[in-house]
């Protein structure tokens, strides 16, 4: 059996996709850190760890931080003050207490990137939350609300996949939607190859929006 060749100079991730190398896990240069034990933390873990991050579950309640010890993850009962500019810091709850104090010390850090799960219809509580900490509103603005790819989830795995999924796109600086540019040409799997347009949207929407609430 012969491999399908194409037509175009395949680049790393066509290769990778029709096996011609393994996929490199870049485990270290990425750090993903699961706030509060949820069935959207245990999930954003496990997929993040198949994307290469090293993962953390962040757990200030003693009891949950027992019980989610089975995930297999490292737990941690307070934000590392030395957290990189290759982390990123995702809130999966935020009926919790402590959320205003956990987004303070994660802004104090290097972190790359700090997100809170929430429906973007209700306002965030965390505003007021970090308000009343003396966070100032420049470091407020840092965190991103809502969260994820908008590709209506519903369940833990579904909304930890978009939320995944926003990640990525924003480290690799891409909308993350359904559209494709080749050499200045838009192209989608509805219209296929248009030239007179630089991007085409899909109607279910494009770039890193909503998903976890």
């Amino acid at each position: 059996m012969s491999m399908t060749t194409h037509g175009h100079a395949e680049d790393a991730a066509c290769a990778v996709a029709h096996g011609a190398h393994e996929h490199e896990h870049r485990t270290g240069e990425r750090t993903l850190v699961a706030v509060f034990a949820s069935p959207v933390a245990g999930y954003l873990l496990r997929y993040g760890a198949d994307l290469g991050y090293t993962g953390l579950l962040l757990e200030p309640d003693a009891a949950r931080a027992a019980a989610a010890s089975v995930l297999g993850f490292p737990v941690l009962a307070e934000v590392p003050s030395d957290l990189d500019d290759g982390t990123d810091v995702v809130l999966t709850d935020h009926h919790r207490d402590e959320l205003g104090v956990v987004l303070r010390d994660a802004l104090a850090t290097k972190a790359r990137w700090i997100g809170i799960m929430g429906n973007p219809r209700h306002a965030g509580p965390h505003v007021a939350a970090l308000t009343e900490l003396g966070v100032a509103s420049a470091g407020i603005a840092r965190v991103h609300r809502p969260i994820g790819l908008n590709i209506g989830s519903r369940t833990p795995p579904e909304i930890a996949i978009a939320t995944l999924a926003g990640l990525l796109a924003d480290r690799n600086g891409r909308p993350g939607g359904l559209e494709f540019l080749v050499a200045g040409c838009a192209l989608t799997r509805s219209s296929g190859l248009n030239c007179a347009i630089d991007t085409v949207t899909a109607a279910v929407g494009a770039g890193p929006m909503a998903v976890g609430w």
